[in-house]
């Protein structure tokens, strides 16, 4: 892989002993690491550096790694990496479900997060050149209320506007391109995550959080449909 050298890193964890590994080994991958030890800092660290990803532990004195994306997720869709040594499954799940890319669990091997950050930076480096997915050249595409512009990466349900993370975006973008069409999680996640860390978890928790915004009624989805042992579509068949 060609590695551009100067992206920006930035840690929010309050153990010294951590960011001082992890700013040791990415900034031998020749990238510029920034490090912030509270919550309170961190979001304001975010729209100061503009880094590339964010490397972001839960457990923080003043709010906490949740709270943060929370807020983070109202105005940007910067890959966010969870590193945590929380085990509690809830705890990861709400955290991929209010738009985590990723989790690292504590204890790490340092050569394994680099290899994260590395992954979702040339995936995101892809998409910022594509302006597209999967190498589509651009368009947009409208079933029922669902619009959805490729280039812009802009979506909207009627006349709301909606916001979607960048893997989120990714899952609608294929599916809408191939409506009717049933993928596969397996599929699904080799396509939106690559060779990324994901499972079907991370892939559920998605799907429901993009249900949740685009679906008139999520609890019984008209657009997003899937098939136990099958896999997902996005259903154009009954739609107006």
């Amino acid at each position: 892989m060609i590695h551009l050298p100067g992206e920006r890193i930035l840690i929010v964890d309050d153990e010294p002993v951590v960011v001082e590994v992890l700013s040791r080994y990415l900034t031998r991958e020749g990238m510029v690491v920034t490090a912030v030890h509270d919550g309170a800092k961190a979001v304001q660290a975010v729209f100061q550096y503009r880094p590339d990803i964010v490397l972001l532990d839960i457990l923080l004195p003043g709010m906490d790694g949740l709270e943060i994306l929370r807020e983070l997720r109202t105005a940007t869709d910067v890959p966010v990496l969870f590193i945590t040594s929380k085990t509690d499954p809830t705890d990861l799940a709400i955290g991929l479900g209010i738009g985590a890319d990723d989790y690292i669990k504590k204890p790490f091997e340092p050569m394994e997060v680099v290899a994260r950050v590395r992954a979702h930076l040339r995936r995101y480096r892809q998409m910022a050149r594509s302006s597209t997915p999967f190498g589509d050249q651009g368009g947009v595409y409208t079933y029922g209320d669902v619009y959805v512009d490729l280039v812009s990466r802009e979506v909207r349900v009627g006349d709301r506007s909606v916001s979607l993370t960048a893997k989120e975006f990714d899952i609608l973008a294929l599916l809408i391109q191939n409506p009717n069409r049933y993928f596969s999680a397996s599929q699904l996640i080799e396509a939106v995550w690559g060779h990324e860390s994901a499972d079907d978890r991370t892939l559920m928790v998605h799907i429901s959080r993009l249900r949740r915004k685009i679906e008139p009624d999520p609890s019984k989805p008209s657009y997003i449909i899937s098939k136990r042992w099958v896999g997902y579509r996005f259903n154009t068949q009954d739609v107006d």
